[in-house]
C-alpha cells in the first residue's frame, strides 16, 4: 500500500502555497527518475513519493492556462482595491476564486504507484467531495462536459456547482487539485465568469448555504482525508 504524507498549510499565500506544491512535485518527479535510473541499474529503488497538502487562500482568483481573462470582471484597480491577488497558472480550466472558509487540495501523487488514467483521476477527485457531501445527506452529482462537483436542480434552485476541480501532470505526477466551497464568500464570484460557465441554469453554492449554517472545517477535512485514503487506497505517514 502506498502511503502519503498530509500537510495542513493553513491560511496561505497563494503564491506561497504554489511555490510549495510546485518544489514537491519537482522531488517527487526526481525521486521517480532516480528509482528508474537505479532500476536500470539493478540496484535497489525506495519507495515513492506522495503528498496531500490541505489549505485555505486569502481572496485570489487564479486563470487557468485554458481560460480567457475576459472572464475576470474586474481591472487591477479594482481587485488592489477590493483586496483580492490575481494569478496566471498551469493548471487546466478556466478562471476560479478561492478564498477563506473552502477547504483547497493539493494532491502530489506519483499516480505511477495508483493507475496512469487522468480521466479516471479526475472522477476519483470528484468522488472524494461526492462521499463527504453523502455525509451531510447532500446529493453530489457529476454535470456532463463539465468538471467538479455539482448539486442537481432544486424548486426554484438552478444546478449550482460546490466544488471547482483543476489539475496539472507532469511525468504522471499531479498537482492543483480541488476547491470545496464550505463557508465561503460566494459574492466573491460575482467578480469572475466562474469557470468560464454563463448559463442561467447554473450559479455556485457552498455547504454552509446549503445547510443554512456555518459548517466546521475541521471536520470537513477529516472528512475528506478519509475519503482520499478509501479511493486511492493509501495509508498515512
Amino acid at each position: 500500500m502506498e502511503q502519503v504524507k498530509f500537510e495542513d498549510l493553513g491560511l496561505i499565500n497563494y503564491q506561497e502555497a504554489w511555490d510549495y506544491q510546485t518544489g514537491l512535485h519537482k522531488s517527487v518527479v526526481a525521486h521517480k527518475l532516480e528509482n528508474r535510473s537505479r532500476q536500470k541499474e539493478g540496484l535497489p529503488t525506495s519507495p515513492a513519493h506522495h503528498y496531500l497538502l490541505f489549505c485555505e487562500h486569502p481572496p485570489v482568483y487564479t486563470l487557468g492556462k485554458s481560460g480567457s481573462l475576459d472572464h475576470l470582471l474586474l481591472n487591477e484597480a479594482e481587485l488592489e482595491e477590493g483586496g483580492f491577488s490575481f494569478h496566471k497558472i498551469n493548471r487546466g480550466g478556466d478562471i476560479t476564486y478561492h478564498g477563506p472558509g473552502q477547504v483547497v487540495a493539493y494532491p502530489i501523487f506519483d499516480l505511477d504507484g495508483f493507475f496512469t488514467d487522468v480521466h479516471k483521476y479526475v472522477r476519483f477527485l470528484e468522488e472524494v467531495v461526492i462521499r463527504t457531501l453523502a455525509e451531510y445527506d447532500i446529493e453530489g452529482t457529476r454535470e456532463k462536459g463539465y468538471t467538479g462537483v455539482w448539486l442537481p436542480a432544486k424548486g426554484q434552485l438552478p444546478k449550482r456547482k460546490i466544488c471547482a476541480i483543476g489539475v496539472h501532470l507532469s511525468r504522471w505526477v499531479t498537482m492543483h487539485g480541488f476547491a470545496f466551497n464550505v463557508n465561503t464568500n460566494l459574492q466573491h464570484f460575482q467578480h469572475i465568469i466562474p469557470c468560464g460557465i454563463q448559463e442561467d441554469d447554473k450559479t455556485v453554492t457552498s455547504l454552509a448555504t446549503e445547510l443554512g449554517s456555518p459548517v466546521d472545517v475541521e471536520v470537513i477535512k477529516t472528512q475528506l482525508k478519509a475519503h482520499f485514503a478509501e479511493l486511492f487506497v493509501f495509508g498515512f505517514e
